[in-house]
């Protein structure tokens, strides 16, 4: 039996991480309980300890959320919202808003459509999205059958905005991006020669990716963290003023020797 168990926390990494963790917290809290229960009594060694470990854990779940790091939510991503096939399908969107956005540049917005430069860092977020969409998620398309002619991109702006000043802009209006990709034309590859240059087909209609940006919660998990141990920590700490008030009551009450005999002055 004793063989068994130690073949399955050797060969099962779940168990032994709930085994590591379990002998972590018992050596290191443990170790400390035990020096306090020794100086300060079973009780308020407890309470010491436990007001320690949960402001211990208030402060790493603010450094957390400060920066982002840590135990992590889930990460701002895009969303698909519609696959647009024909391009007359652009003006009957709520979102689109028309087709005018197709002759929008980086400096003329049109609809509140802006067309990304190919350099942009967020083009090439859009681009990567947009082909997971049509290739594993909507399966419309396989690897190489099109081509990314054009990224457009709207919304996104924060508020509430104090001139350029946005430390408390903590919301944030909708964002869209809309990726325009065009079918290519069939080639032929010759073996042991590098891949033809893709060329659009120009006689199939481009197919439009509508996307919207998902925030994520990134932080949520290390803001609970925070806010609870905060919240054990003051509840901790305000037992132990309690605790501190009434001994410093009785200490200051008179004692038997501090009292006057019955019938003493008469």
């Amino acid at each position: 039996m004793s063989s068994a168990m130690t073949l399955a926390v050797t060969w099962s990494p779940f168990l032994r991480g709930i085994i590591v963790v379990l002998i972590g917290v018992a050596v290191l809290c443990g170790s400390v309980y035990v020096l306090l229960l020794t100086n300060l009594g079973a009780r308020l060694g407890f309470l010491v300890a436990m007001a320690g470990l949960f402001g211990w854990l208030a402060l790493m779940g603010a450094v957390w959320v400060v920066y982002g790091i840590g135990l992590k939510g889930k990460d701002p991503s895009w969303a698909p919202v519609a696959i647009i096939n024909q391009p007359q399908a652009l003006a009957t969107n709520p979102i689109v808003g028309g087709d005018g956005f197709l002759q929008s540049s980086v400096d003329h917005p049109v609809n509140g459509w802006r067309m990304l430069a190919e350099d942009d860092p967020e083009r090439g977020q859009a681009v990567a999205a947009s082909d997971d969409i049509l290739q594993n998620q909507a399966q419309v398309f396989k690897a190489g059958e099109y081509i990314t002619v054009a990224v457009f991109d709207k919304g996104g702006s924060r508020f509430p905005m104090i001139g350029d000043f946005d430390l408390f802009a903590f919301f944030h209006r909708p964002h869209y991006a809309l990726v325009q990709v065009q079918p290519v034309v069939k080639q032929n590859t010759e073996p042991g020669r590098a891949p033809p240059t893709p060329v659009a087909d120009t006689s199939q209609p481009p197919r439009f990716v509508l996307m919207e940006r998902d925030l994520g919660n990134r932080r949520r998990p290390a803001a609970l963290i925070f806010m609870g141990s905060t919240i054990v920590f003051l509840v901790l700490c305000l037992m132990l003023h309690r605790r501190e008030k009434v001994v410093a009551a009785n200490r200051s009450a008179p004692t038997g020797e501090d009292l006057e005999p019955v019938g003493s002055g008469v």
